[in-house]
């Protein structure tokens, strides 16, 4: 789709006259007339510097909300978890394990968010006095969500409550296992439903189509604390807790939530923000022992940030499932002995490395093969690249990677030498990746697939491959050419150099923490003169 003619003019609606920058994007101003009309009523009202008026004015902050925006309160924020559907059967099935002292197996997804999920839940139910077990399924064996060795391994074990989280939704099979062989089934997860839901004692998904929580933004682990309110609300309806048996403090246990959420790539708005925001707080008080080992491995001896977690922490939890042991993340938040705390984050870390190895071969294929595909013209709508030999715990980062660069969807599967292919895709803002997949699966493209609006995984044999390209392209071409059509930059407001403090850049993190959903601002230095030139990367 061709960019329309400028109109005359157009150039006074470029931000310092920028019309096209040294990477061909056009500067724009955040804010319209509206906004800088509500930015100076937050700077009024709010009593707030007028750049970061300004910024929260592009975050769509009214005036009236701008004091509650700075200091989010997660009580304020927390509906009642009874607006998700189910949430109540849960809740009570839950609370009766408790009280019963039933056995409870968790079953996890393989990423961070699945394993804070987890260990969150885990964390809590041992505070309950019980002694769930948690099963995080191997990438490579086992592959996503429940499966039915492993629900035939719990009814071994006489497990009556199996919880799942982060995955489930689509575990039709598996799960239809477990209530077969007598056990209760609650799942909690947040993964886009398909046509057929399963046949569960409670399904907590705020993405399933009857449910109107509008909480179908929260990762897995916030979905989870959100249920623990409940359960905890429950049992003390009860009469549960006692002075021997005190109720666990929830509040304590966001350092789990933050990091899950962060690294899910959650939108930190409404209560998400909160939940990070707060649970940064806790993490830089240092008095978890899986987190503090986690930080000190990762060397970061500053107070964490969220990108800290997204980039540092997160892929190390990560490594463990990439290319590891799928459990060694939540045995780590788990962990109470800082030797044995020390030990597993340095595993972790070294795996990561490791990973790091992988995913850069991998990635150079991956784009050398991309690049042929797009040819000279750089036409196409997807991304889809497949090789024998791949690792498929990287594929889902290559992915990201040649999303970022090709600013389109991309696939990355990797062919096992029977002809099957195993992949994830990455999406771009405004394409849904999980529908299309799902639609795929349907029309008998795909063996399996499932995921959300900006991430896919999928399953497919080899011959399928190239009729699976045509189909997204197909597919997403509408999507795809509206979402790349403004090539366009944002600009939050413009200072001096002479502006740019550590005061000033503190003023600014008061709108944060940033992330998906909420983006760094952006600020320009009008005319800046550039006198000398540091070498400060040959050191």
């Amino acid at each position: 789709m061709a960019a329309p003619a400028l109109a005359i003019g157009d150039n006074e609606r470029f931000f310092l006259g920028v019309a096209r920058s040294v990477t061909g994007r056009a500067w724009r101003d955040r804010l319209d007339a509206r906004g800088q009309t509500r930015a100076l009523a937050i700077a009024q009202r709010a009593g707030v510097p007028e750049l970061l008026a300004r910024v929260l004015a592009g975050r769509d902050v009214e005036a009236d909300e701008a004091q509650a925006y700075l200091d989010p309160a997660i009580r304020h924020l927390l509906p009642d978890p009874h607006t998700l559907t189910d949430m109540e059967l849960g809740a009570a099935r839950l609370a009766r394990a408790v009280e019963q002292s039933e056995r409870v197996a968790i079953f996890g997804d393989y990423d961070v968010d699945g394993a804070t999920a987890a260990a969150l839940l885990c964390g809590y139910l041992r505070d309950c006095g019980l002694d769930p077990i948690v099963h995080i399924p191997d990438r490579i064996f086992e592959g996503y969500g429940p499966n039915v060795e492993a629900i035939r391994g719990f009814a071994e074990k006489s497990v009556t409550l199996l919880v799942t989280v982060d995955c489930g939704t689509t575990s039709l099979e598996a799960l239809a296992e477990a209530r077969r062989l007598g056990m209760s089934v609650v799942v909690i997860d947040h993964h886009q439903c398909g046509d057929e839901l399963p046949e569960v004692d409670a399904l907590v998904n705020p993405n399933r189509p009857d449910d109107l929580s509008g909480l179908g933004h929260l990762a897995a682990v916030g979905l989870v604390l959100v249920t623990l309110v409940a359960v905890n609300r429950e049992l003390r309806g009860r009469g549960f807790w006692t002075s021997e048996m005190p109720e666990p403090d929830l509040l304590g246990m966001l350092h789990h939530v933050a990091l899950g959420t962060v690294a899910d790539v959650a939108p930190l708005t409404g209560l998400n923000r909160a939940f990070v925001a707060k649970g940064l707080i806790a993490m830089r008080r240092r008095d978890h022992v899986g987190h503090t080992a986690l930080m000190d491995v990762s060397r970061l001896n500053g107070p964490p940030e969220a990108w800290h977690l997204g980039f540092m922490l997160g892929p190390r939890i990560n490594a463990g499932g990439r290319i590891g042991r799928a459990d060694l993340g939540v045995r780590l938040l788990l962990e109470g002995d800082v030797s044995e705390a020390a030990r597993i984050a340095a595993e972790l870390d070294r795996l990561n490395s490791e990973r790091r190895v992988i995913e850069q071969a991998a990635e150079a294929q991956a784009e050398a093969e991309a690049l042929a595909s797009l040819g000279l013209e750089d036409k196409g709508a997807v991304i889809v690249t497949a090789a024998e030999g791949w690792h498929p715990g990287v594929v889902g980062l290559v992915a990201s990677r040649l999303k970022e660069k090709f600013a389109r969807p991309a696939f990355v599967i990797a062919l096992e030498p029977g002809g099957i292919g195993t992949g994830s895709g990455r999406s771009i803002s405004g394409v849904d990746l999980g529908k299309a997949v799902r639609q795929a699966v349907k029309d008998g493209l795909l063996m399996k697939g499932g995921g959300h609006a900006m991430a896919a995984g999928v399953t497919l044999r080899k011959e399928k491959l190239a009729e699976f390209r045509a189909y997204m392209e197909s597919a997403l071409a509408v999507d795809v050419a509206n979402s790349r059509h403004e090539n366009e930059l944002f600009i939050d407001g413009a200072v001096s150099a002479r502006a740019v403090t550590p005061e000033f850049a503190a003023i600014l993190n008061r709108a944060g923490p940033f992330g998906a959903g909420n983006p760094e601002p952006v600020i320009a230095l009008p005319a800046p003169q550039m006198l000398s030139v540091t070498d400060w990367w040959a050191d």
